[in-house]
């Protein structure tokens, strides 16, 4: 009798075939990921065949194209190949409606990132249906070069790779690590986005169970605002090895039992032992590869999840205390809301509620608020401010009196519009008094610069940023337009502290962080950190049907200073040193004076 493969590094903890019960069960998952909008049509998804093989067609000309003009023959030139892959969730096969395609394009050794700028774009536009190609976006610059464009209304993210290699024919796969031999830095990190998918899909047991598992913790995850590399919370290629090492320890379960375990496991995980989908392996190249017992600073990963594809890396070197304690709490409410899920006690729906991070889990909020004079510059400055976020949630941590600085996954991008200097600092302040009211607010994610999503992966060092105009005329004045992005840190204080609470160090330290990069203007860029309060948070951050908190009325007892026992952050925060006052003054919009200016 042959033997049952090993999925993972552990023997499965249970190969028993579904129930009916759980079959039902999953059956109940499946159509409520369908309600969710989970899934996108049949057609939209043959759109998104027809986009790649048309982009094939381009890389094909592209290289041939390129070859000719360093004037090779015409047999290398038709035999140099190209070929384009994908990663990330259209690769895992866990996208839905709108979702972009990250896609790569690999070629031979004679062709180079400067052919890549300078010729596939016009390709892109001659070879694609006429107006198909929108949004055309190159970023040059960035460590990892990417094109962003959207074709026929499909969002493409654009990379490029040169591997060591005079031909790259259709049917090369990127399996071999031989093949990282002789490429770049940049190039490696590319490929490696391909090549760390591909590892995932070959590793489970049951692609389809995977899948299904995954689509629904992704869905979870992002409703629960835990779902961001960025600021400390796992990113999408995190949770997919996670939903994986659990298919491997369950090899027949069907999806939702992979949920059910995939919750009480990760929640229990005796952390930092590393969560691996294979043993890890060495390689061919002089590069880093994880191992706590060589490099100090991967023993301070707090939540180690490994990634497949040699040189193995920790997806979540990212995740903060704070942080890693909000994961597991939000894994721990999943896990009892899919157990009573299983008694029909509440539906899947429920597991999908949206997070209450604005509407009622804090009191005391900081509002990180970067500003430019121009959005061009916005759009890198905001970037380099959110990934620095992280800094300052570790640096707020070692304050006694804190539990816990949970930072919001996302940034406000607001556009405001004044007449002198006075309103312009008022703004940056935090003071919404002059957004302007016919542009509406977005957030990061919607507008999904790549230039700003560069910049937040610590990939922007090279991008330059333009000043652009700020002003313009209106009846014989000047008027400024300033671009700000604010990103809300929600505070829980330590319950039985008396203590005052100061952060004006904290705030002082991550802004000399922030300004001290190298392409910080003064006259364009700001950054301050303002103590907002949960009733004076701006309207815009609450969705349709959300109730923002009321500010209480407290009756003053006789003979009770209420003052000297109720304890609020804006009686506890120094910043009267900071901003050349003692007493706290409240603006029209609600906010507060910087913490730090």
């Amino acid at each position: 009798m042959a033997t049952q493969r090993q999925w993972g590094v552990t023997p499965p903890v249970s190969t028993a075939l579904p129930t009916e019960a759980d079959l039902v069960i999953n059956e109940a998952l499946v159509a409520e990921l369908k309600r969710q909008n989970n899934f996108e049509a049949a057609e939209e998804t043959q759109k998104r065949t027809a986009v790649l093989e048309s982009l094939q067609k381009i890389t094909t000309e592209f290289v041939c194209q390129a070859s000719r003009k360093k004037r090779l023959g015409e047999a290398v030139v038709n035999s140099a190949g190209g070929k384009i892959f994908t990663y990330g969730s259209y690769r895992l096969g866990v996208y839905g409606p709108g979702s972009d395609i990250d896609t790569l394009v690999v070629v031979p050794k004679h062709v180079t990132r400067e052919d890549f700028f300078e010729d596939f774009p016009p390709l892109l536009r001659s070879m694609a249906p006429a107006g198909s190609i929108t949004e055309l976006t190159p970023v040059p610059d960035a460590f990892v070069p990417i094109i962003k464009f959207e074709y026929s209304g499909i969002s493409i993210d654009l990379i490029f790779a040169r591997l060591a290699l005079p031909q790259v024919p259709l049917d090369l796969t990127l399996k071999d690590k031989g093949l990282l031999r002789g490429v770049e830095e940049r190039d490696l990190r590319s490929v490696n986005g391909t090549r760390v998918t591909d590892e995932i899909l070959e590793l489970v047991p049951q692609q389809k169970v995977f899948k299904y598992a995954l689509r629904a913790v992704k869905l979870w995850a992002q409703r629960r605002a835990i779902y961001a590399n960025v600021i400390g919370f796992p990113g999408g290629v995190a949770w997919a090895m996670l939903v994986a090492r659990v298919c491997q320890l369950y090899p027949q379960a069907t999806s939702s039992v992979i949920l059910d375990k995939f919750f009480r496991i990760m929640g229990k995980w005796p952390w930092p032992r590393p969560v691996l989908l294979k043993a890890i392996e060495d390689g061919p190249l002089s590069v880093r590869v994880w191992n706590p017992k060589i490099y100090s600073g991967d023993r301070y990963h707090l939540m180690p999840i490994i990634t497949p594809a040699y040189p193995s890396m920790c997806a979540t070197h990212n995740v903060s205390m704070s942080t890693k304690k909000i994961i597991c709490r939000e894994l721990d409410r999943a896990a009892d809301i899919v157990e009573r899920i299983v008694k029909k006690q509440m539906q899947w729906k429920d597991l999908f509620s949206r997070h209450t991070f604005f509407t009622k889990d804090y009191k005391y909020y900081l509002s990180v608020v970067a500003a430019s004079r121009s959005k061009a510059a916005q759009l890198i400055w905001s970037g380099l401010v959110e990934s620095k976020v992280r800094l300052l949630i570790t640096s707020l941590e070692s304050i006694e009196n804190i539990e816990l600085a949970h930072p919001y996954i996302k940034g406000f991008d607001r556009k405001h519009q004044c007449r002198t200097e006075d309103e312009v600092d008022k703004i940056i302040n935090g003071d919404l008094r002059f957004q302007m009211k016919d542009v509406e607010t977005t957030t990061t994610d919607q507008l999904n610069d790549p230039r700003h999503n560069i910049t937040a992966e610590g990939n922007g060092e090279t991008l330059k940023m333009s000043n652009g105009e700020s002003k313009k005329k209106e009846a014989g004045e000047d008027l400024h337009t300033i671009y700000t992005t604010t990103y809300y840190i929600g505070l829980e204080l330590a319950q039985a502290s008396t203590k005052s609470l100061d952060i004006s160090y904290e705030a002082q330290e991550f802004r000399k962080v922030c300004i001290g990069w190298a392409q910080y203007d003064a006259d364009l860029n700001s950054l301050n950190v303002v103590h907002t309060r949960n009733y004076d948070l701006p309207e815009d951050v609450f969705q349709t049907g959300e109730l923002k908190p009321t500010r209480t009325k407290v009756k003053k007892s006789r003979g009770t200073d209420v003052s000297s026992k109720k304890r609020t952050y804006s009686n506890t925060t120094q910043e009267g040193a900071l901003n050349g006052h003692n007493k706290r003054h409240q603006n029209a919009s609600g906010t507060q004076p910087p913490v730090a200016a």
